[in-house]
């Protein structure tokens, strides 16, 4: 146990998890049905699932990466914030109303009767093995700084964290998940202003220092505004940004189902705006704490251990911050608010995971006229094995480190897939289900080659993409769009019906 890790820390926690568990348990009557589980009962308030669409956004990876993208380096990342206003306008005035209209849970159950169903069981996979991935990585990444830094077994935190998580959302469904997601969200905001000002405070010189080592080290630069594609540039960040903001909007069944939660077209608008509006500030918090942090630091080298300052040891300098400076209680709070990112990342994945099979799979190839209990048994019994998946994928990439990264290039692939065919059936109403599996077809190879040809020594430079990683999505899904206009062109070039 790490000394700096008192009894008043450890209480800490513990209530934290205890209130959780508690939340969960309580709203088990309201989740007693299919749509109780999977829709809160259509019945929240927009700014509760606004702060539930918030912390979907804060995952424990960039409650750590953030800062330590920050300290390590500038603050180019924050360029992805910026394109949030532009994204979350389209869900609003687009994307949510098409949902709500629709009255599906399903975000693919439209793609089945637009294109057939090889498209809703091709966008209903890709999700359920990103959000698998997405699952394992958020607990994995949680737990590896945490079991450092307290000197606890990584494996009990990935099982404690992954049975809570089950637990409530088991118990409780979607209703106990956006509530926990808004007060995991509250408690994530109040400790980050917390260790912000806290770092202010404790620099000799205060604020004004902070700026002067920050500015000497151009810290607060977004990038390169030059043309090039093969750096992450101002620009190739925005456009990133843009495509993975719309594809959360647009496809993810997280968002989709906040979306029918709220109890009133006009609560749902309120929600999509705050929880997509307020991540541009809250991640410029993080992004502070990175910046203040390498002041800190630079100020008082002392406070950092030398195996801190190694390469590839910067998301791990936040976590020894909270551990070694912060007075006991807020140190537990802090703590908390690491495992509040990763547990409200997890629950949401987990019962829009269950809802997926559920609906798209269970209900639709195996026993469409199923009774309610029968439902909610199998949706129940759904979320239990799912969330022991997602926690085994967790313990195993303590073994295979490696894995992690081929986890996110999967999750890369299958996400530019999905974006382009759901863009493709709302852009283009005479495009069919050939023209559509056409484009998806070349949209997937683009991805592949540029995700797996960089450093492929049996492949010539040439043949090599010479794209930075974050177009992979950018040209992935303006490839499927492209060939899904020609290949409806050639199909449809005599003036025939729309094609199937």
């Amino acid at each position: 146990m790490n000394p700096h890790f008192t009894f008043l820390d450890g209480t800490v926690l513990a209530v934290y998890f205890l209130a959780v568990l508690w939340v969960g348990f309580s709203f088990r009557r309201k989740s007693a049905s299919v749509d109780g589980y999977t829709a809160a009962g259509r019945n929240l308030p927009g700014l509760v699932t606004g702060l539930s669409i918030l912390g979907t956004y804060v995952s424990s990876i960039s409650f750590l990466a953030l800062p330590g993208a920050a300290y390590g380096g500038n603050w180019n990342a924050f360029v992805f914030s910026l394109s949030l206003p532009f994204a979350t306008f389209i869900a609003v005035f687009w994307f949510l109303p098409f949902y709500r209209g629709s009255g599906y849970i399903s975000a693919y159950q439209h793609l089945e009767a637009r294109f057939g169903s090889w498209a809703r069981i091709y966008a209903s996979v890709c999700y359920l093995l990103t959000q698998m991935a997405r699952m394992g990585a958020v607990m994995y990444l949680m737990a590896l700084p945490i079991s450092i830094l307290l000197g606890w077994d990584i494996r009990v935190i990935i099982l404690i964290t992954g049975a809570s998580v089950t637990a409530y959302t088991f118990f409780g469904g979607l209703a106990a998940v956006i509530w926990t997601d808004a007060v995991q969200t509250v408690i994530l905001v109040v400790g980050a202003l917390v260790c912000a000002t806290v770092m202010v405070f404790s620099l000799p010189e205060g604020l004004p220092q902070l700026f002067e080592i920050a500015a000497a080290e151009n810290k607060f630069s977004l990038g390169s505004f030059g043309p090039s594609l093969i750096e992450s540039t101002f620009w190739v960040t925005l456009v990133y940004g843009l495509v993975i903001n719309l594809q959360n909007f647009g496809i993810d069944q997280n968002y989709v189902q906040r979306y029918l939660a709220s109890r009133s077209d006009s609560e749902a608008r309120k929600s999509v705006w705050f929880g997509g509006l307020m991540y541009l500030p809250v991640s410029a918090i993080f992004f502070f704490i990175g910046t203040a942090l390498y002041a800190y630091y630079t100020a008082l080298p002392e406070g950092l251990p030398d195996r801190f300052r190694e390469e590839g040891q910067a998301d791990s300098v936040f976590p020894w911050f909270i551990i070694s400076v912060l007075p006991p209680g807020v140190t537990g709070l802090l703590i908390a608010a690491v495992f509040a990112a990763a547990m409200s990342t997890v629950s949401t994945s987990l019962n829009s995971s269950a809802t997926i099979l559920f609906n798209d799979f269970y209900k639709r190839f195996v026993q469409p006229d199923a009774t309610e209990e029968r439902s909610m048994f199998v949706v129940r019994g759904v979320t239990l094995v799912w969330g022991a998946l997602g926690t085994g994928i967790a313990l195993a990439m303590i073994e295979v480190a490696s894995a992690l990264d081929a986890w996110w290039t999967l999750a890369g692939i299958f996400g530019g897939g999905m974006l382009g065919l759901f863009l493709l059936g709302l852009i283009s109403p005479r495009t069919g289900g050939r023209a559509a599996l056409v484009g998806v077809a070349a949209g997937v190879a683009v991805i592949l080659w540029m995700t797996l040809s960089p450093g492929w020594e049996a492949l010539p430079d040439m043949l090599q993409s010479p794209f930075h990683r974050f177009l992979v999505i950018v040209f992935g899904t303006a490839t499927i769009l492209m060939t899904g206009f020609l290949a409806t062109w050639f199909f449809n070039r005599n003036g025939t019906p729309k094609e199937n």
